[in-house]
C-alpha cells in the first residue's frame, strides 16, 4: 500500500465524505476517488459502499481501518518524536489551566514533555472564572486545559483529557446534604452565582443552566471572579454551587459537602490552543497528551 493510499483511506474512513476527505488531504475529489477505487482492485474488494448521498465503510473496509489506524498513528508519533529530538524543542511553553487543569493526568503529561523535549521550560498559570479565555488570546499563555464548551472561531479544541459527571457543592447543614442524589429541578428554590463578565454567557450556562427542565428560572445572586471565591461563599451560606466531580477531590474543605445532581450533563475538560498558533513547542506537548490519553485508555472520570 502507498502512503497516498494508506493516508486517502484512512482519512476517507474517517470523514465518510469524499469533499471533507478532499478538503483535508488537499486533493480534488476525482483525485481521492481515483486513489480509493486503485486501492480496492489492490485489495480484492469494496472497502466502501457508495451512494449518491451516503459513504459507509464496508465490513472488509471497517477491518482494515480498525487494523490499520493504530498503527498508523503509532508512525507517525514515532516521526513526530523523532523531529523534536532533531530540532531540539526549547524555549519556553506557557500551560494555563484553570482549576485542576488534567486532573491525575496532569503529572504524566508534563512528566513526558520534560523527557522528550528537556530543553524547554514548562510554565504554568492558573486562569479564572472572570476571564478563563483571556490568558490564552493574549499569548500569556501558548496551550490552556479548560471546561467545555468552548466555541470560539480564534480557538481550536483538542483532545479531552476528563469527563467528569457534576455534584453540588453546598454548606454543611444544607436541606439536601446527605442525599444520594439530586435533580435540577429540585434546586429551582436556591441561590445560585453569576460570573462578572468576560466568560462567554454559553459557557456558563452550560455549567450553571438558567433554568429547571419543567422551565423554572434558577436564582442567580452575587457574581463571582475565581473558584477560590466560589468555594467560599458556598461554605458561609450565600447560595449552592454545580461543579464538576473532581472538586470534590482536589479541593475538598470541611465546611462543604457534595451531592450528585444526577440529570445535568457530564462536563469535559480539553486542551485548547489559539488557532493557527501551532509551533514546535506546542505541536510537541499535544502529542505528549494524545500519547498519555493513548496509554491511560482516554480521559480521566471522577
Amino acid at each position: 500500500m502507498e502512503r497516498q493510499e494508506l493516508q486517502t483511506f484512512l482519512a476517507l474512513a474517517e470523514e465518510l465524505h469524499f469533499g471533507r476527505t478532499a478538503e483535508r488531504l488537499l486533493l480534488s475529489q476525482a483525485r481521492v476517488s481515483q486513489t480509493v477505487k486503485r486501492l480496492e482492485r489492490k485489495i480484492g474488494a469494496p472497502l466502501f459502499e457508495r451512494t449518491s448521498r451516503v459513504v459507509r465503510m464496508s465490513p472488509l473496509g471497517r477491518q482494515l481501518y480498525e487494523d490499520l489506524a493504530p498503527l498508523h498513528h503509532r508512525m507517525e508519533e514515532a516521526v513526530a518524536r523523532a523531529k523534536d529530538v532533531a530540532r531540539g524543542v526549547e524555549g519556553e511553553l506557557g500551560v494555563g489551566f484553570l482549576g485542576s487543569g488534567a486532573g491525575s493526568l496532569t503529572q504524566p503529561i508534563l512528566k513526558l514533555f520534560r523527557e522528550r523535549c528537556p530543553g524547554c521550560a514548562v510554565r504554568m498559570r492558573e486562569t479564572q472564572f472572570q476571564d478563563p479565555l483571556g490568558a490564552l488570546r493574549a499569548g500569556e499563555v501558548d496551550v490552556l486545559f479548560t471546561c467545555l464548551p468552548v466555541e470560539e472561531p480564534d480557538l481550536t479544541v483538542g483532545p479531552v483529557v476528563i469527563n467528569e459527571h457534576r455534584v453540588l457543592a453546598m454548606p454543611l447543614g444544607h436541606r439536601f446534604a446527605g442525599r444520594s442524589s439530586v435533580s435540577w429541578e429540585d434546586l429551582a428554590g436556591e441561590t445560585f452565582f453569576g460570573v462578572v463578565s468576560g466568560a462567554p454567557a454559553y459557557w456558563w450556562d452550560f455549567h450553571v443552566p438558567p433554568r429547571t427542565p419543567s422551565g423554572r428560572e434558577i436564582r442567580r445572586g452575587q457574581a463571582v471572579a475565581s473558584f477560590q471565591e466560589l468555594m467560599t461563599l458556598v461554605a458561609t451560606g450565600q447560595g449552592v454551587s454545580p461543579v464538576i466531580g473532581s472538586v470534590e477531590t482536589y479541593y475538598s474543605r470541611p465546611d462543604i459537602t457534595f451531592v450528585p445532581v444526577r440529570d445535568l450533563p457530564t462536563a469535559e475538560v480539553a486542551l485548547i490552543w489559539r488557532t493557527g498558533g501551532l509551533n514546535s513547542r506546542t505541536e510537541a506537548f499535544i502529542r505528549a497528551v494524545r500519547d498519555v490519553l493513548a496509554a491511560n485508555g482516554g480521559p480521566a472520570s471522577f
